[in-house]
């Protein structure tokens, strides 16, 4: 199966880093700028209630820099919809994160959640905005998905991570049954969460439709040991293996 599939870099954990010492050190503008050079195709933000990641007053900046794609996500708060639609970045990722939420562990359910959505989507796609929703790999879900008028899905791969060393044909068959009935439905496909190097490919060799991956924790984590361009590098050759490693 050949997809062209993108990768866009979450850099929340650059941030992270950053405002843990209260300076600038590292650049979040310098990061993203030499993610770019390295090769990734886009770059994800994930701002909280509690700013201890990317920060509300990052967003103009990295807008202004980003020559790929910008990929804000998060909780719809007013807050956060006021500032997308004041940057409007080429796509919005809708997650029904709690305030105090750890780290995203669960998608919308577009059942329950349906007319909630379709207004919250009509807002950002006025304003010429892509948007995507964070959807757990469950193929029900995705004819009410489709009635939110979202553009794509972005499959949640936190279970598909935990299980792909125990059996990674059990791990993925929802993944694939999701993906072909989100297909059938005219929505694209996106996927993250706790993607790596050891189960990225084997994720995207399955995912008919896969249209971008947005990794941030395991590509930083691999950043530590094996520098950020060749991290960039050996993530893009697991989404194409004729990718050249220079």
């Amino acid at each position: 199966m050949t997809n062209h599939t993108k990768l866009s870099v979450n850099i929340n954990k650059i941030a992270l880093i950053r405002n843990s010492r209260g300076t600038n050190n590292p650049n979040l503008i310098s990061v993203a700028k030499d993610c770019e050079r390295f090769g990734a195709q886009g770059i994800t933000v994930h701002p909280r209630p509690d700013q201890r990641h990317v920060r509300y007053d990052d967003l103009l900046p990295l807008s202004q820099i980003v020559k790929t794609e910008f990929n804000i996500e998060g909780n719809p708060t007013q807050d956060f919809i006021k500032k997308v639609l004041q940057i409007r970045p080429a796509q919005v990722t809708l997650v029904p994160d709690s305030e105090d939420q750890l780290t995203s562990d669960h998608g919308w359910d577009t059942k329950r959640d349906k007319d909630k959505l379709i207004d919250l989507i009509a807002s950002f796609k006025s304003e010429g905005i892509r948007v995507s929703i964070f959807l757990d790999a469950n193929p029900t879900l995705i004819d009410t998905a489709y009635q939110t008028g979202a553009d794509r899905i972005e499959l949640y791969t936190g279970p598909y991570a935990w299980e792909y060393h125990k059996n990674r044909e059990k791990a993925i068959a929802p993944y694939i049954e999701t993906a072909k009935a989100a297909m059938q439905a005219g929505l694209g496909i996106n996927a993250g969460h706790d993607l790596d190097l050891d189960n990225l490919s084997y994720f995207y060799q399955n995912i008919p439709g896969l249209l971008e991956v947005s990794i941030g924790h395991a590509l930083v984590c691999d950043a530590l040991y094996l520098g950020l361009e060749n991290t960039i590098k050996l993530y893009l050759n697991r989404l194409n293996p004729t990718f050249e490693m220079r």
